[in-house]
């Protein structure tokens, strides 16, 4: 045989090798296991609908959904659904970061002020240092302060120069604490430094290489699509649905709307070292970075739901994605939660693995159950019950909230009475960041209105009323009296907010 035939067939064997292997790999799936992983979460969380992909050694080797859209039309769920994503949107904007930075137009470590000149925080030391790999690792200092954007009229602007004056509550860079508001900084700080609007940049650079045909980064834009999924929240009646809520404001932390198989395009170039079909759209380097630990997160209150200590060793915050080891697996992970809707995008990159579920309804567990009952059946790992394991902690996590207030209403003094009569309480009160809460009087009842929140207040004790409203979940509001005797300020919202006086009295 000459030396020709014999590279011919050793050649001709690894193809068939090659080929072989892809079958074995493609067989691997059990999809029938999978559908009911599905339709198991579906029927123990109560959830509408959802839809899910599963991406494995760079191609979609799943991808369905399942339930319905809308509790009223009945129409089903398929994988062009259209789904709020909630905060899996953060890695998009530390992906568009990315960009920038390949292009030499950022830094990681560029001082925030250097894209956003406005730019402050309560604490000058912070506002001197702050840099954009601080914005989106939920390290400046600052704890969440939703309510900032949470259905009110505040431009993005507005929002950043009121969030500037809130107070730090853990000295800067010390302490893993959420925030949203910041990744709106770090969207605003790529809409400056690419003279373009953060929804065009993401669109041209990122939605449309990838092919994500129908996904948007507003509500409105959502609700045009033929195929998209409606919001819905458990009440004692049943499941019902509820109302979008437009995230405009707030857009690079959240907003962004997509269907499982625009996130099968987002998840290639995730598990593709910044590539997709052969094109690059992110360096390998800068994608390591955005995967690669920045902040430690302690396993404790509401991350135990997401990250179960039984699996979790330990936890981290890369660039927008979690970071975690998962029954000894490197993961990479980010959960979504917006009003209706939750979502949860996994990666396995050692395993070349990776899972987006989506659901239309709010605030369960199901998508990471679902996320981890999937991986479990991917990688051959013996089965464990994540719908009855995290159900169970979710439901402990709620009684331990319920005991606090619990205790809290155990304290309250009986046969107190307020130490004015409720007309000294009217007026309104003044907060630099918060803005007015203002006290009105209706029907021989306190109102208190702050932003789009309007509640009327009950008394509890003393000059402590209590909140009815079910977005304000029983807040106090507490009356401060001045050494004069009179009604100086309150305490709202965890923040004071100081009487105005009036013009005609002096009072």
């Amino acid at each position: 045989m000459t030396l020709s035939k014999r590279v011919f067939i050793s050649m001709l064997l690894i193809l068939v090798s090659s080929a072989a292997a892809a079958r074995v790999s493609a067989q691997a799936i059990d999809t029938a296991a999978l559908d009911a992983v599905m339709e198991d979460a579906l029927k123990y969380w109560q959830t509408p609908g959802a839809a899910a992909v599963v991406v494995r050694d760079g191609k979609v080797v799943y991808l369905k959904g399942f339930g319905i859209r809308d509790t009223k039309t009945k129409q089903p769920v398929t994988p062009d659904t259209v789904f709020a994503i909630g905060s899996t949107t953060k890695a998009f904007t530390t992906a568009a970061m990315a960009m920038l930075v390949d292009q030499e137009k950022m830094k990681w470590d560029d001082p925030v002020r250097n894209h956003l000149s406005s730019f402050r925080l309560a604490d000058p030391l912070a506002t001197e240092n702050v840099t954009l790999r601080d914005l989106v690792t939920h390290r400046t200092g600052l704890s969440r302060h939703d309510l900032l954007w949470a259905g009110t009229p505040w431009s993005r602007a507005e929002i950043l120069r009121r969030i500037g004056l809130v107070p730090l509550t853990q000295s800067f860079r010390s302490v893993f604490q959420y925030q949203n508001i910041m990744f709106l900084a770090a969207g605003e700080a790529v809409a400056a430094t690419a003279e373009a609007s953060f929804e065009n940049f993401v669109r041209q650079r990122i939605f449309d290489p990838l092919g994500m045909k129908s996904a948007s980064l507003s509500v409105i834009d959502a609700q045009k699509s033929p195929d998209h999924a409606t919001p819905h929240i458990k009440r004692a009646a049943g499941i019902v649905e509820m109302p979008w809520r437009n995230l405009d404001n707030i857009g690079p932390a959240g907003s962004i709307n997509a269907s499982v198989r625009d996130l099968s395009a987002w998840i290639q170039l995730q598990l593709s070292d910044g590539t997709f079909q052969g094109k690059r759209l992110l360096s390998a380097e800068n994608l390591r970075e955005m995967h690669t630990p920045q902040m430690t997160i302690r396993l404790e209150g509401r991350w135990k739901l997401f990250f179960p200590e039984s699996v979790t060793s330990q936890l981290n915050y890369g660039l927008g994605w979690f970071i975690t080891d998962y029954r000894g697996e490197h993961l990479i992970m980010h959960g979504g939660t917006i009003d209706g809707f939750r979502a949860s995008v996994m990666l396995a990159p050692k395993k070349g693995i990776g899972i987006a579920v989506l659901s239309n309804l709010n605030q369960t567990q199901m998508p990471e159950a679902t996320c981890y009952n999937l991986l479990d059946r991917l990688l051959g790992l013996p089965v464990i019950d994540w719908n009855n394991y995290i159900g169970q902690r979710a439901k402990l996590f709620e009684a331990e909230q319920v005991k606090a207030f619990t205790t809290r209403y155990a304290a309250r003094k009986m046969n107190t009475r307020p130490s004015h009569s409720l007309n000294a309480y009217v007026g309104g009160y003044d907060e630099p960041a918060y803005g007015r809460a203002t006290i009105s009087l209706e029907n021989n009842h306190l109102v208190v209105q702050w932003s789009s929140l309007r509640s009327k207040l009950d008394h509890f004790h003393f000059d402590t009323f209590l909140a009815k409203e079910e977005r304000l979940a029983t807040e106090q509001v507490q009356f401060q009296l001045g050494a004069d005797g009179e009604v100086e300020s309150l305490e709202f919202l965890g923040m004071t907010f100081k009487k105005v006086m009036s013009k005609s009295t002096g009072k």
